[in-house]
């Protein structure tokens, strides 16, 4: 019985020294402090406080950081510039505080040591709303610009079309709710700059018929759009009476038109004269911004290729019926000396 009473008490001497050993290699102290040894001395430091684990501020993990640690990665998240975007070209990447954000990290940081492992935390934004406004307003006079109708000239005879352009209006409500809403939640998802696409009041589809009239050789050219469709022989106005030059446009069309005596000196004394096949006009009128001064078939099909008529361009009335058919109010119409 001795001998089994000194072996026990041997193995429990033995156990402490095994645990005083391993306190001692790892320098911590009973009492959860740090203990350094050094030449003669030994100091005790208070371990580092630490936010609890799984703990966020803002989708930003801070778990098991410091507070000094904690607050610089949430500060530098919180100051990435916020991508904004009109197209895969219009880029913008403003940085917080020029949108006048300020972010309370100390606030931020304080609640989190104090807050349960795996609490989600949101980092508290105070945004100035004059700022903001005023930085979306300087991206909208950045970015809009009104239509741009399209247009027809002549070069070398023949019609050249630029095309409209669609303008840009930004949504200036939608820009900033956005911009805040990304702001306050610390979130850097790019914005798309929400926009308008004003139409422009004059469409190619505008220019699909134009007509190019040569005075000089008594010729008219029907273009679709730039592509020449179909020409025709035509008469043009005497020397006394000339078909004016420049650009007009179809005003009115008429099928089976009355002829009425137009306030001129030749037309003194004559009356209206109704639809039939003595009517000077045809079948068909095409009345042009030029007072006085149409498109149209003619009964007199021997004037054709002349200059010979009192301004108006006359057509076989076959051709008149076709183009009547063809174009429509508002075409377009060139006439040229050539």
């Amino acid at each position: 019985m001795k001998r089994l009473g000194f072996a026990v008490v041997a193995f429990a001497c033995a156990a402490v020294g095994a645990l005083a050993a391993v306190v001692l290699a790892g320098n911590v102290g009973a009492a959860g402090f740090l203990t350094t040894t050094t030449t003669g001395t030994t100091t005790t430091e208070p371990l580092p406080v630490l936010i609890p684990p799984g703990v966020t501020i803002s989708g930003i993990p801070v778990g098991g950081m410091t507070p000094e640690d904690a607050k610089i990665v949430v500060t530098e998240r919180f100051n990435v510039p916020l991508p904004l975007r009109l197209d895969r070209r219009r880029r913008l990447a403003p940085m917080p505080s020029a949108l006048g954000a300020i972010a309370h990290v100390d606030e931020a940081i304080t609640r989190a040591r104090n807050s349960p492992p795996g609490a989600a935390l949101t980092l508290p934004v105070l945004i100035d709303g004059d700022i903001v406004r005023a930085y979306v307003r300087s991206v909208a006079a950045y970015y809009n610009r009104p239509p741009t109708n399209a247009q027809v000239f002549l070069r070398k005879l023949k019609p050249v079309i630029v095309p409209d352009r669609p303008g840009v209006k930004v949504n200036r409500l939608a820009l900033t709710t956005t911009i805040v809403s990304r702001l306050r939640k610390t979130s850097r998802v790019p914005v798309r700059i929400r926009h308008f696409s004003p139409l422009a009041e004059t469409r190619r589809s505008a220019f699909k018929n134009v007509i190019v009239i040569r005075r000089g050789s008594n010729r008219l050219y029907l273009y679709r759009y730039d592509r020449l469709r179909r020409q025709f022989r035509v008469a043009t106005g005497q020397s006394t009476y000339p078909t004016p030059l420049g650009r007009f446009a179809i005003q009115v069309m008429w099928r089976n038109p009355w002829w009425y005596p137009p306030n001129s000196r030749w037309a003194t004394g004559q009356k209206p004269i109704p639809p039939g096949p003595n009517n000077p006009l045809g079948t068909r009128w095409m009345g042009l911004s030029a007072p006085g001064v149409g498109i149209h078939g003619t009964p007199n099909p021997a004037s054709i290729g002349y200059s010979v008529s009192h301004g108006c361009i006359r057509m076989y009335i076959p051709d008149a019926e076709w183009l009547f058919n063809a174009v429509s109010v508002g075409t377009t119409v060139f006439i040229v000396a050539a």
